[in-house]
């Protein structure tokens, strides 16, 4: 027998499922966010030992909507069908109403979405709101997935925790986070170390601790958070060349039934709404500014509101400065936000690591932690979601811990592609509203005469007819669920009549005690629960 046979007859180890011989597979998970806890869940649900470390000492409620595209909601569903029914539950959709780019500057603030008509062009009396509608819907039908939407963060959240507390209550351990490992070589596993300097073993370490990850700063050699002079590099991730901030208000405005989703589009920035249920709309201000331009606190490694140079600045009335000129449907919104409530975060994305793998002998990375994306296609909690997904099927085959390695590489080869479209995508959309597209051309006056208004009149039908159409349904064609025949439409009926309840409750509460600051956006982390280390140092 050739010798490397006698060695990895010795370092391998069977493993077990509940029909087939063998000790469970043991996998430890850096990062308790929605890739981490779905991950946790799927693996549970085969029969996996499963540890989440998470860096917080307790889970709160923080965080803003969370959008769900209709793939995601697909393998949530394959994943587990009380998950499914829960999250459906504290769902509010937006695809199965009017979602598209409006015209930033001529929309005339009756909140309307006219209808997809050149008659502007030939009747100046016409509504000249220039739009494209989003095909969320016919797309969602062509495969019969439910329709994207949105959910609350820490509902989510709960809703995950609960149902791997179910498999194994104490399946987390909170307040000390993974800050490295050490690869022990073909079926030996791997040492993971913890931020209070003790260790722990397992089969497989699955880094899913966001963008500015400790486990792929080992793997890929950088410094948590290292940063360069300008801040256009941060850890290995790229400055996309845009701020965004974003504000929360309870607001009745003309179209809120009828819309989802709405991108304004003007020079040099876009501004976007959506309904996020319970009467509130979400907003958000893309702006092409250099990093650093810090106003409003952030979650994600921002400043808080008193370091700012004028922490009593109306953040509000910023943002207005910035739109000068702009519909006074984008005016309305902001005007009825606290200014209190607004939050500003730097967006950095990473290139596609086509040359690189996300695994090094038995480390894997997921979501955030390796390709994170910027937040225009609602892609980013859904594809860390499909990754979860697809490493847990990939691993359920390994019938030897020998062979982790190789898998953990075959889950590589299967997800590279589709992630790095969907990066390509989401990058690509920024781009072009900021760089390419203009207040689009129209004969009746002169809000857009530069020859990107030109090019963005030209680009609506190609848009509208061929773009939209493509991009929505390669998004949706992931769907492990298969059709789901009538349920779809059953769940939108269902919801819409506790939509409507819950949205006139807070319009009146609203009315009689004013606007309240909400939770924070949904890139606020829950970093005010300091871990349990810090508390220590302290």
């Amino acid at each position: 027998m050739p010798m490397s046979a006698v060695i990895e007859e010795e370092t391998s180890e069977l493993l077990g499922r509940p029909a087939r011989p063998g000790r469970p597979l043991k996998v430890a998970i850096a990062g308790g966010g929605v890739g981490g806890l779905t991950c946790a869940l799927v693996m549970l649900k085969k029969g996996f030992d499963v540890t989440v470390y998470e860096k917080t000492a307790a889970f709160a409620r923080f965080g803003g909507p969370i959008q769900f595209a209709s793939n995601a909601l697909s393998v949530i569903k394959e994943i587990d069908e009380d998950l499914f029914v829960r999250v459906m539950e504290k769902f509010t959709f937006t695809g199965t109403r009017a979602c598209g780019i409006k015209d930033g500057l001529r929309a005339d603030g009756s909140f309307r979405m006219t209808n997809d008509s050149l008659d502007y062009l030939f009747n100046p009396d016409a509504p000249a709101d220039w739009f494209v509608k989003f095909p969320l819907k016919q797309c969602a039908d062509l495969y019969g997935l439910p329709y994207t939407g949105v959910i609350d963060r820490p509902d989510l959240q709960e809703i995950l925790i609960d149902e791997c507390k179910k498999l194994n209550p104490d399946f987390i351990q909170n307040g000390n986070a993974v800050n490295g490992y050490v690869s022990k070589g073909k079926g030996k596993g791997v040492t993971v170390n913890l931020e209070d300097g003790t260790s722990t073993e397992a089969d497989v370490l699955v880094g899913s601790d966001g963008i500015w990850s400790a486990v792929r700063a080992e793997m890929y050699g950088e410094e948590v958070k290292k940063s360069s002079k300008d801040k256009k590099k941060k850890q290995g991730c790229s400055y996309s060349g845009y701020t965004v901030f974003a504000g929360e208000t309870v607001l009745k405005t003309d179209d809120y039934y009828e819309t989802g989703y709405k991108v304004y589009i003007g020079p040099k920035r876009y501004f976007v709404t959506s309904d996020v249920g319970d009467g509130r709309i979400q907003w958000y201000a893309f702006f092409a500014l250099p990093p650093g331009s810090k106003k409003a606190p952030s979650g994600w490694g921002g400043t808080e509101r008193t370091d700012q140079a004028d922490p009593g600045e109306n953040l509000v009335e910023y943002i207005k400065s910035l739109h000068e000129g702009w519909s006074d449907e984008v005016m309305y919104v902001l005007d009825n936000t606290p200014p209190e409530s607004v939050e500003q975060r730097d967006l950095y994305d990473r290139a596609p690591e086509l040359l690189r793998s996300w695994a090094d002998g038995n480390v894997v990375l997921i979501g955030d932690a390796v390709h994170p994306m910027m937040p225009n296609l609602g892609q980013g909690g859904c594809q860390a979601i499909e990754d979860a997904y697809v490493l847990a099927e990939t691993l359920e085959l390994v019938k030897s811990s020998d062979k982790i390695e190789d898998s953990l590489q075959e889950f590589y080869r299967k997800r590279i592609l589709r992630v790095s479209a969907v990066q390509f995508l989401s990058r690509l959309a920024s781009d072009l509203i900021i760089n390419a597209f203009d207040t689009p051309w129209s004969p009746h006056d002169d809000l857009g005469k530069s020859w990107k208004s030109y090019l963005t009149f030209f680009w609506k039908p190609l848009l509208q007819y061929v773009i939209f159409p493509a991009q929505f349904a390669f998004l949706y064609s992931y769907y492990p669920s298969g059709n789901m025949g009538g349920l779809p439409n059953a769940l939108e009926e269902k919801w819409k009549k506790t939509h409507v309840e819950g949205a006139e409750a807070a319009f009146e509460r609203v009315s009689e005690d004013g606007q309240s600051v909400a939770a924070p956006s949904f890139f606020k982390i829950a970093e005010q629960a300091a871990t349990a280390l810090a508390a220590k140092k302290n």
